[in-house]
C-alpha cells in the first residue's frame, strides 16, 4: 500500500512540474491541437463488436493484417490475425476521421503503404500498415471503392457512388432507391498526390462497386457499376460496356482469382436477381458468373443455386420472399401475392457478396443480407467447392436448422442440416430465432480463412465453412460466460454504476445489448483486463436490450433497477430482486404508438434517497445530447418530459416540474450529500440553468450562476468537501460560459476551472477530491473550426489547477458519454463511449490489474 501511494505522489509531483511550463494551457487548447499525454492510457472493456459491421478487409499480401469499420463510426485494425484489435483513429483529432470507411487497400510492392476511402469521399493515407493515417483530400459526392494497380503502386483508382449502402440503396425493377451525382472513376498515377476523373458513359447517377486491375496487363481495368459491367483497355481513361453473357448485367459484387505461377486470372461476379413473371408464379434471372478473358465475356456458373420454394415451410422465410418480390416490382405484398400466388420451384435469392479462395479457384462463397437487403433465403453464407456446379448453405444458425425444418429437402440437395456457427453472449438469442440476422460482409484472407458478420458478431472459418467461430471475445474459462473483448467493440456504451453495494461488481449499461456486470478473471493470464457478464438482454428471452440509467437499492444490493429507452420494455422501470438473475417491469412510465425499435424517451439520473429508500427520482430529458441518434417517437401516449419522482420504490410516478420554465430540458439530477431532501437539476436547453429543490423535487427554484452560462449539461457534488461542479456548453459552441465551473460554497459563488466549448460531465474521485475527470465532446455543429479542437477526456490530479488530455486508447474520444474515477483505486478511471463500448484507464506506472482492489 505504501508503494501505491508513493506512485500517486510521484505522478502528482511530475504533473505539477509540467503544469508550470504550460501557463497558457486553455489558450492553446482553444487555438491549436494539443497532444494527449500518457498520464492515463485506456483499454477497451466489454463485449467485442456487438453492433453492425458492413465493412471488413484483409490485407492483400499479409494474412495477419485486417481492418473493420463498423456502423457506429469507429474503425479498428488488427496486426495479429484478429487476436487483438486497436483503434486507428487519431487520438488528438476531431474524432470524425476514418468514419464509415468503405475500403482499405495496400500496395503489393510496399505492404506498409496504403489508402482508405470513406463513404463521404475522404481519402486517408498510411505508411505504417494502417497504424496511423493522414488525411489527403476529399472527393466530390459519395465514394465506394479504392483499388491499386497490383504491378505498380503509383497507380490508384477511386470509384464514385453509394454502391455499398446496404441499409438504404436497394435495387428494384426500374432502378434503385438512392441516386447521387456521380460520374466515374478517379485515377492517380503519382501515388495519390494528384487525381483525375474519367467518366464512365454519360451517366449522372453512377455507382461504382468494385474495380479490378488485370495483374497480367495493367492497361485492362474492370469495373462493376449500377449501370452494368465496364472495361477499360487504357488504364481507366475510356470505358466500354462489357456485360456479354450476363442475364441482368446489374452486378452486385466482383472478385478475382490469380495464380502467380501460371498467370491464370479469373473474374467472379454475382449479378442482381431479377424476378420475371411466369403465369401464376415467377422465375428469376441473375446468378453467378466467371470470366476468363478479363471481363470480355461471362459464363454462367450458377449451377444448382436456385431453390425450390414450394418445399420450404418456414412462414418467416415465405414472408421475406413476398416482401422481396413486392419491392422488386414496387407493389404491395397483397398485390404480388394475388398476381403470382404459386411459389417458384427454381428461385434465386438476392445475393450481394462474392469471394473466391485465393488458394483454390473452385472454392467460391456467396452471402446475402436477409435483414436489410430484400433477400429471403436461409443460410447466411453459401459455397461451391466445384466451381459452381453445386452449392450448399455453409453458415447455418438458429431455430430453423435446430428444429430440422425442411430437413428432407435440404438433404436432397446434399446440404448439411446441423447448426455450425458459434457466438459469445449472443448465442441464446441466435438459437431462439430463425436466421434472419443478415450477413453483413464476406471476406477471405490470403491463406483462405473466411470472415462473415452475422447479426452483431464477426465469425471466421478456417476449415472451408464447416464451422464458424466468433472472433470478438475471449472467454475467461469454458462456459463461464465471462467475456473479455478483443478491442473491436461497436457497442453503444451508456451509463456506468460503479458503487453498487458489492465492491467488485460494477454495472455497465449499453444500447442493444442490455446490462452487464464486471466478473472475476479467474485464471485468465492478462490481469490488467476486465471481464464482464451479461445479466439482462440477449441472455433472457424477451429481455430489455437498451438500458438507460441504473440504480441499486441503498440497503439491499440484490435489488437492481434501470430504465430502458428503446426496444423491449422501453419506457418501463425494470427491477431484479436477485442480483440480475431474473427481471420484471414494475411500472410503465412512457409509451408511444411507434415501432419498438424507435427511441422513446432518454432518461437520466435514476437515484434513490439513501435515507428514505421508498423515494426514487429520475429526469426525462427533452433535448438529449449524448445519446445515439434517432429515429425517435415524436408523440408520447403516456408520460411527459421533466423531473419524475416516486414514493413507493418505483411502482408509481408523478411529474414534478413546478418552477422550471416551459420546455425545460432536465438532463441531470443529484442529491445533496448532506440532505437527500435537497436536489439539484441541470437544465441544458438554451434557456437552461441550475435549479434547486428543498422538498424532494416538489418545486424548483433557479440557482444564481454566472450569466454567461447558457446550457448546463451536468451537476456533480463531491461527497467529501461538498464542492459543486457545473458543466456547460452546446453542440454549436455558442455558449460563452461553456466549460466546468466550481463552487466551494454551495452555489453562492463560482469560478471557471476548465474551458472548452462543450463539456458533458465533470466528476471527482470518491477517495480524493483533488482528482477530477472531464468529458469534452466534439461540438460537431460549430461553424468555427477552432471550436472543434481537442475533444476528449481530461484529468486533473490537483483539484483543477492543471489538466492532462488523456485520449490514448479510446475508440471514440469525441463522444464519451460517461466518465468516472474508480471508487476504490486512485490510479484507475472508467469511460463509456457512444459506439465503442466501455474503457478502463490506468494511471502511468500502474502494474496492478483493476480486479485486485
Amino acid at each position: 500500500m505504501r508503494r501505491y501511494y508513493l506512485l500517486i505522489s510521484v505522478v502528482l509531483l511530475g504533473f505539477n512540474i509540467q503544469a508550470q511550463i504550460n501557463n497558457d494551457y486553455f489558450k492553446k487548447l482553444n487555438s491549436e491541437t494539443v497532444l494527449s499525454t500518457d498520464l492515463v492510457t485506456w483499454r477497451q472493456v466489454g463485449p467485442g463488436m456487438s453492433g453492425y459491421c458492413e465493412e471488413f478487409w484483409c490485407h492483400p499480401t499479409n494474412e495477419n493484417v485486417m481492418f473493420m469499420s463498423p456502423d457506429m463510426f469507429n474503425t479498428y485494425g488488427s496486426w495479429d490475425a484478429g487476436k487483438t484489435w486497436h483503434t486507428v483513429k487519431n487520438p488528438d483529432g476531431d474524432g470524425k476521421d476514418l468514419a464509415r470507411v468503405r475500403k482499405f487497400m495496400f500496395s503489393y510492392q510496399k505492404p506498409n503503404f496504403g489508402f482508405a476511402i470513406t463513404g463521404g469521399g475522404q481519402l486517408f493515407k498510411t505508411q505504417d500498415t494502417g497504424k496511423t493515417w493522414t488525411f489527403v483530400r476529399k472527393f466530390k459526392g459519395r465514394s465506394a471503392e479504392i483499388m491499386v494497380d497490383p504491378s505498380n503502386d503509383k497507380v490508384w483508382y477511386v470509384g464514385q457512388g453509394d454502391f455499398w449502402n446496404v441499409k438504404a440503396n436497394h435495387r428494384h425493377k426500374d432502378g434503385q432507391s438512392r441516386k447521387f451525382k456521380n460520374e466515374g472513376v478517379y485515377r492517380s498515377v503519382d501515388s495519390g498526390k494528384t487525381w483525375e476523373l474519367f467518366k464512365i458513359g454519360e451517366f449522372k447517377n453512377l455507382d461504382v462497386g468494385r474495380i479490378v486491375v488485370n495483374p497480367n496487363n495493367s492497361k485492362i481495368v474492370i469495373a462493376i457499376t449500377n449501370q452494368g459491367v465496364f472495361r477499360s483497355e487504357d488504364k481507366g481513361r475510356t470505358w466500354k460496356p462489357s456485360g456479354d453473357g450476363l442475364e441482368v448485367n446489374r452486378p452486385r459484387d466482383l472478385d478475382f482469382y490469380y495464380n502467380k505461377k501460371t498467370k491464370e486470372f479469373i473474374l467472379y461476379l454475382v449479378d442482381q436477381t431479377a424476378f420475371i413473371p411466369n403465369g401464376k408464379t415467377l422465375t428469376t434471372k441473375g446468378g453467378v458468373y466467371k470470366s476468363s478473358d478479363s471481363g470480355k465475356t461471362w459464363q454462367n456458373i450458377t449451377g444448382n443455386l436456385p431453390v425450390d420454394l414450394s418445399k420450404i415451410t418456414s412462414k418467416a422465410l415465405q414472408n421475406r420472399y413476398w416482401k422481396a418480390v413486392a419491392f422488386w416490382f414496387q407493389k404491395s405484398v397483397a398485390e404480388v401475392k394475388a398476381k403470382y400466388p404459386k411459389y417458384p420451384t427454381q428461385v434465386l435469392d438476392v445475393w450481394h457478396r462474392i469471394q473466391v479462395n485465393p488458394k483454390n479457384k473452385n472454392d467460391i462463397y456467396l452471402s446475402h443480407n436477409t435483414k436489410h437487403d430484400k433477400s429471403f433465403l436461409t443460410g447466411d453464407a453459401w459455397k461451391t467447392s466445384d466451381g459452381g456446379k453445386t452449392w450448399i448453405a455453409v453458415a447455418r444458425t438458429g431455430k430453423y436448422w435446430i428444429d430440422n425444418t425442411d430437413k428432407a429437402y435440404w438433404e436432397s440437395r446434399n446440404n448439411p442440416t446441423n447448426t455450425n456457427t458459434f457466438f459469445s453472449h449472443l448465442q441464446p438469442e441466435m438459437d431462439r430465432r430463425e436466421d434472419v440476422w443478415g450477413n453483413r460482409f464476406l471476406e477471405i484472407n490470403t491463406n483462405g480463412t473466411v470472415y462473415i458478420c452475422l447479426d452483431q458478431q464477426v465469425l471466421q472459418s478456417k476449415n472451408g465453412g464447416e464451422t464458424w467461430q466468433q472472433i470478438d471475445d475471449n472467454e475467461t474459462a469454458l462456459n463461464s460466460k465471462h467475456w473479455i473483448g478483443k478491442g473491436d467493440s461497436n457497442l453503444p456504451g451508456r451509463y456506468m454504476l460503479l458503487e453498487t453495494g458489492i465492491k467488485n461488481r460494477y454495472l455497465l449499461g449499453s444500447g442493444e445489448h442490455g446490462l452487464w456486470q464486471t466478473a472475476p478473471l479467474g485464471n485468465y493470464p492478462d490481469k490488467m483486463a476486465v471481464a464482464v457478464e451479461q445479466i439482462e438482454g440477449q441472455i433472457h428471452h424477451g429481455g430489455a436490450h437498451s438500458t438507460g440509467p441504473i440504480a441499486v437499492h441503498p440497503k439491499d444490493p440484490s435489488k437492481i433497477y434501470f430504465l430502458p429507452y428503446r426496444q423491449n420494455h422501453r419506457g418501463k422501470l425494470r427491477r431484479s430482486l436477485d442480483g440480475g438473475k431474473t427481471w420484471e417491469s414494475i411500472a410503465t412510465i412512457f409509451a408511444a404508438d411507434t415501432p419498438m425499435h424507435e427511441r422513446l424517451v432518454f432518461m437520466n439520473s435514476l437515484i434513490f434517497d439513501p435515507v428514505n429508500t421508498k423515494n426514487m427520482y429520475f429526469c426525462a430529458t427533452k433535448t438529449p445530447i449524448s445519446q445515439v441518434a434517432g429515429p425517435y417517437a415524436k408523440t408520447l401516449t403516456k408520460g411527459e418530459f421533466g423531473f419524475c419522482r416516486s414514493f413507493d420504490e418505483g411502482h408509481t410516478w408523478q411529474l414534478s416540474n413546478k418552477g422550471f420554465h416551459e420546455g425545460a430540458s432536465v438532463r441531470r439530477v443529484v442529491l445533496d450529500p448532506d440532505n437527500p431532501e435537497i436536489l439539484y437539476a441541470a437544465v441544458n436547453d438554451d434557456n437552461g440553468g441550475l435549479f434547486k429543490s428543498t422538498n424532494k423535487g416538489g418545486d424548483w427554484k433557479e440557482v444564481k450562476i454566472p450569466s454567461e452560462i447558457k446550457n448546463v449539461t451536468n451537476i456533480f457534488i463531491d461527497r467529501n468537501n461538498k464542492y459543486m461542479y457545473l458543466s456547460a456548453g452546446n453542440e454549436n459552441a455558442t455558449d460563452t460560459g461553456s466549460g466546468v465551473w466550481l463552487s466551494k460554497n454551495k452555489g453562492k459563488s463560482w469560478e471557471r476551472i476548465f474551458k472548452l466549448p462543450y463539456v458533458w460531465q465533470c466528476e471527482t474521485s470518491p477517495l480524493n477530491p483533488d482528482i477530477l475527470i472531464v468529458s469534452a465532446p466534439l461540438p460537431h455543429r460549430a461553424k468555427n473550426a477552432k471550436a472543434k479542437l481537442n475533444p476528449g477526456v481530461y484529468i486533473s490530479m490537483n483539484g483543477g489547477n492543471t489538466w492532462n488530455k488523456v485520449n490514448i486508447g479510446l475508440g471514440q474520444h469525441d463522444r464519451v458519454v460517461d466518465v468516472k474515477p474508480d471508487p476504490y483505486r486512485q490510479d484507475v478511471f472508467w469511460a463509456s463511449q457512444k459506439g465503442s463500448g466501455w474503457a478502463i484507464g490506468y494511471l502511468k506506472g500502474t502494474t496492478k490489474g483493476w480486479y485486485k482492489q
